[in-house]
């Protein structure tokens, strides 16, 4: 027969989450650089409402001039740049970056009911929202009545 041993004694586990003590153990070994890494992907959301889609691309700290928006055989693409803070001589190091910089590009392909001649772009508190209504001669869905 075999013998089963219970722990009944309660977990002891640090009060701090594994996480936090694995990015101190990691700060401690990391150099300072000059400039962070350029690699940014803005995160997308697409809403749907009566009137059309509406897209939201979270773009912090770009400037509405570094934006470029084209539609190009049925596809929309958004691209930019995020450009990282100048590095001179006595500017202080990075010494931990959580944030991205760099060039950009997002396609996204738009369904044959979107009025591409009524999008509209908006870039406001570093969030880009583009308004995509629906086409209102072309219909997608429509109930017919049996007689």
């Amino acid at each position: 027969m075999a013998t089963l041993l219970y722990n009944t004694l309660p977990a002891r586990r640090s009060p701090r989450a594994f996480n936090t003590v694995l990015n101190e153990l990691l700060r401690e070994g990391l150099q300072p650089q000059d400039k962070p890494t350029a690699s940014f992907v803005p995160q997308a959301d697409i809403l749907e409402s009566e009137q059309g889609f509406e897209l939201h691309l979270a773009l912090p700290g770009v400037a509405k001039e570094d934006v470029k928006i084209d539609f190009q055989e049925g596809r929309l693409v958004i691209s930019g740049e995020r450009k990282a803070p100048e590095a001179t001589e006595n500017a202080p190091k990075f010494r931990r970056v959580e944030t991205s910089f760099g060039t950009f590009s997002r396609t996204f392909r738009l369904p044959d009911t979107v009025d591409v001649t009524g999008i509209d772009a908006q870039l406001t508190d570093g969030v880009l929202r583009v308004a995509l209504p629906f086409d209102s001669k072309k219909v997608t869905k429509h109930q017919i009545e049996v007689r």
